[in-house]
């Protein structure tokens, strides 16, 4: 009888740990699912993205079509916590046509714990003075995670 109870345990521990492993890749691939966010115009940027759990910001895009002329580009956090928490994250001197953004904020490989980790109530916040307002057109993109 302590045979067969041993075995009976020994199996319900290997079904535990396969359980296990199966959460594991289920999260791991949640957490590699990139969410885009989108936003084009021919006016100013100023646009907040987020999502409605802990994220992390993994990159920021920026095509300029139209006629010449470029600006500063800036990356912020708009915190939940109020503005005393607000922090600018990057900029760039320089964006417009001919001069795209492609950022990715140093060392995401998407694994946690991260430094560009965000709670639910934060946002990214875009902002970028279009120099020729009507006859610049601009496509922005930015790639959102989930966060463990």
């Amino acid at each position: 009888m302590a045979e067969q109870q041993e075995r009976l345990r020994q199996a319900a521990e290997t079904a535990f740990a396969l359980q296990e492993i199966e959460v594991s890749h289920a999260r791991e691939r949640e957490l590699r699912s990139v969410v885009a966010q989108t936003a084009t115009g021919t006016a100013n940027i100023d646009h907040t993205f987020g999502l409605d759990q802990k994220y992390r910001l993994v990159f920021v895009r920026c095509h300029y079509s139209g006629t010449t002329g470029s600006a500063a580009f800036s990356i912020s956090v708009d915190s939940g916590n109020g503005s005393a928490y607000d922090v600018k994250l990057h900029s760039i001197a320089q964006a417009g046509k001919g001069k795209d953004v492609n950022y990715a904020p140093a060392g995401t490989d998407l694994r946690e714990p991260s430094s560009w980790t965000l709670q639910a109530a934060d946002k990214i916040r875009v902002q970028w003075i279009n120099p020729d307002s009507g006859n610049i057109t601009w496509g922005l993109e930015v790639g959102l995670v989930l966060a463990s």
